[in-house]
């Protein structure tokens, strides 16, 4: 059962799109639009509304990728259509009043044609919904937007599929969320690629690299260094898929520029940023992982190996760690001690999975002992984990700014790596217990979902989606 039920939808018919019907494009993908429902295999319903006595629902034949609408209960003249969108629900002027039909003289229901939920030729993934119209009135009801099944046949692809109807084809980006939230949206991406076997979205990678390597600072640089860490990060998970070099070049060209900003102010570690305001917790664990990462993929590499350690060295001794082995968000400058900052989810998890790949690069058990002890901290603390559902500092609904969105989900991606070497484990629980709360209590009608895990949902952006992604791609 979905979380929030099915929305209705009241519309004034003055709100809807002015765009004829005659006027929209046919798409082609198995079959071409305008498809007879009587042909399909199979019908499931996906959504219902009731406006007084008539019920609008959304059908899909799952197998043909394509959906039809039907009013039933109704008068001859009552009209019935589909809107489709191609971004996430945020627009369909291109995709109003599919079919548009009337009830027939004697008969109390009618329903459209079939329409594509999506439109492969374009690269274009798609929504449905059910709309109708009673004879005489200006009220318009609709169902929530749901699609088919098509690529998203399990958690993990649903989530990836909803994911990519915020990928936009001509900036290489994620709509509704950020420059660095993007790289994370193509990680947890290329992730589900890799444990789900789903490839239909693999044309991202390319398409991000491509239309963004001169952005920016260039090489996915910027004024941020922890910007630069999460990239080169994404392109060290494109390079483990596809054994592109150029995404591997490019991460090395990443943390070369991290590295320019590591000094001895403080003893050590990199700034924040490029004018050298702060040293916080994230750029310096990024800057670990990023390093340990590109060793273990470079044969014979002692470069990276050494930043790394002394990345970890620095880290661990300058006081970011807490007493109760949480990390705080970085150091005061005045004192170069832990600033007592919140204890924000990704900085918990970053060092994870850089201790993991150190752990890799040097068979130092340490460093998993460390590992270990930080992430029974973290998934047991109660601030973090209310009810047993990991929540940031401040959560709530429709809040979480710009940045917070993305920070659960770098959390338990690194988590998750950390559990998948670890001979027992140990955290395989608490990730399912995690994706099972959020599938039951924050997720919309097309597997959209929202900030807090625990419920109620609140609203779609693709930070929020990747957050999602990624925990369904480590509870699996």
């Amino acid at each position: 059962m979905f979380g929030i039920g099915l929305l209705t939808a009241t519309l004034l018919a003055a709100a809807l799109p002015a765009t004829a019907p005659g006027t929209l494009a046919v798409v082609c993908s198995k079959y071409c639009d305008g498809r007879d429902p009587a042909l399909s295999p199979r019908d499931r319903e996906g959504g219902a509304a009731v406006a007084g006595v008539r019920r609008i629902s959304l059908h899909f034949d799952d197998s043909d990728d394509m959906g039809w609408a039907a009013l039933g209960g109704g008068a001859p003249g009552d009209r019935v259509w589909l809107d489709r969108s191609f971004d996430a629900g945020r627009t369909w002027a291109s995709g109003s009043r599919l079919g548009d039909t009337a009830v027939p003289p004697g008969a109390s229901g009618w329903r459209t044609l079939m329409y594509n939920a999506d439109d492969w030729a374009a690269l274009g993934v798609g929504l449905l919904r059910a709309c109708g119209q009673p004879v005489g009135s200006v009220a318009v009801t609709c169902t929530g937007w749901h699609r088919s099944t098509w690529n998203a046949y399990d958690r993990r692809t649903a989530a990836a599929t909803t994911l990519m109807a915020h990928y936009n084809l001509g900036t290489g980006l994620f709509d509704t969320t950020g420059w660095w939230n993007s790289a994370n949206a193509l990680t947890a991406l290329i992730d589900n690629i890799r444990v789900s076997g789903m490839t239909s979205y693999r044309y991202a990678i390319a398409t991000t690299y491509d239309k963004n390597l001169s952005a920016q600072d260039g090489n996915f640089t910027n004024f941020y260094n922890d910007d630069t860490g999460w990239w080169g990060l994404a392109w060290v998970a494109a390079y483990d898929l596809t054994g592109d070099s150029r995404y591997l070049a490019t991460a090395r060209i990443d943390a070369d520029r991290m590295f320019a900003y590591w000094d001895g102010v403080c003893g050590g570690g990199v700034w924040w940023n490029t004018a050298k305001s702060s040293k916080n917790a994230i750029p310096n664990s990024l800057y670990v992982e990023l390093n340990a990462a590109l060793h273990n993929r470079l044969p014979g590499e002692a470069t990276y190996l050494a930043r790394a350690r002394a990345g970890w060295t620095w880290f661990s001794g300058v006081g970011v760690i807490n007493g109760a082995n949480l990390v705080n968000d970085g150091i005061s400058m005045s004192t170069c001690a832990n600033n007592g900052a919140a204890v924000w989810t990704y900085n918990q998890g970053v060092p994870l999975a850089a201790l993991t790949e150190l752990y890799r690069a040097t068979g130092d058990g340490a460093y998993l002992t460390k590992a270990r002890a930080m992430a029974n901290a973290s998934t047991t603390n109660a601030a973090l984990n209310p009810g047993g559902i990991l929540r940031d500092p401040g959560e709530s609904p429709g809040g979480g700014g710009a940045d917070g969105p993305s920070f659960k989900g770098a959390y338990v991606r690194s988590l998750g790596a950390l559990n998948a070497v670890l001979t027992d484990h140990p955290y395989t629980a608490y990730l399912r217990n995690l994706a099972t709360s959020a599938y039951a209590n924050d997720r919309n009608g097309f597997d959209a979902y929202g900030l807090q895990w625990a419920g109620p949902f609140d609203k779609v952006d693709a930070a929020r989606q990747q957050t999602a992604l990624d925990l369904m791609n480590v509870a699996s």
